[in-house]
């Protein structure tokens, strides 16, 4: 039995959740988010918490239980409080502005390098060097995080680049005479 998949998602103040068929929708201050809930689960609301339990005693559905009542927490979740990212750019030269709904780094290249905000996330640049996501759906403000650090990852000499706040990066030695 999962340990994960037999606990019950609970629904905090302030957060609706409906479950209809394999959809359970969550409303919430922040805004509303939608899950489908696989096949071999089952989903139904019982005591104002959302249950999971598997439809079928199969490998599959054993492996999509705690996933899928994941992706249930990460909506309630989401709804009420939303998720950030942060990012932070080290290296001389490199730095980072929005224009507009455009994020624009500068990151050594030739060109500059920029990322259009997809629908849905906030991205703040506090200072040229720092990079904050937000938003309520964790998939995407993930995705938009790796995207960003996907342009200039940390190298492992100087450790230029790209990396999330707080990430340890190996250092490498260089080269000897």
């Amino acid at each position: 039995m999962s340990r994960i998949g037999k606990n019950p998602v609970a629904v905090p103040d302030g957060v609706t959740v409906n479950v209809d068929g394999q959809t359970v929708k969550a409303k919430g201050p922040k805004g509303e988010l939608s899950v489908v809930v696989h096949d071999d689960v089952s989903v139904k609301m019982v005591d104002g918490k959302v249950k999971l339990d598997q439809r079928v005693n199969s490998l599959r559905a054993k492996k999509l239980w705690p996933t899928m009542r994941t992706l249930v927490k990460n909506i309630v979740v989401g709804v009420k409080e939303g998720y950030n990212e942060s990012l932070e750019i080290q290296g001389v030269g490199y730095r980072c502005a929005m224009q507009g709904s455009t994020l624009v780094l500068q990151l050594g290249f030739s060109h500059e390098v920029r990322y259009d905000v997809p629908k849905g996330i906030e991205i703040k640049v506090e200072t040229p060097t720092s990079i904050k996501i937000a938003g309520i759906d964790k998939q995407a403000v993930g995705q938009a995080a790796a995207k960003i650090r996907s342009f200039k990852k940390p190298e492992p000499y100087k450790g230029k680049g790209i990396r999330y706040t707080g990430e340890y990066v190996p250092m490498k030695e260089g080269k000897k005479k």
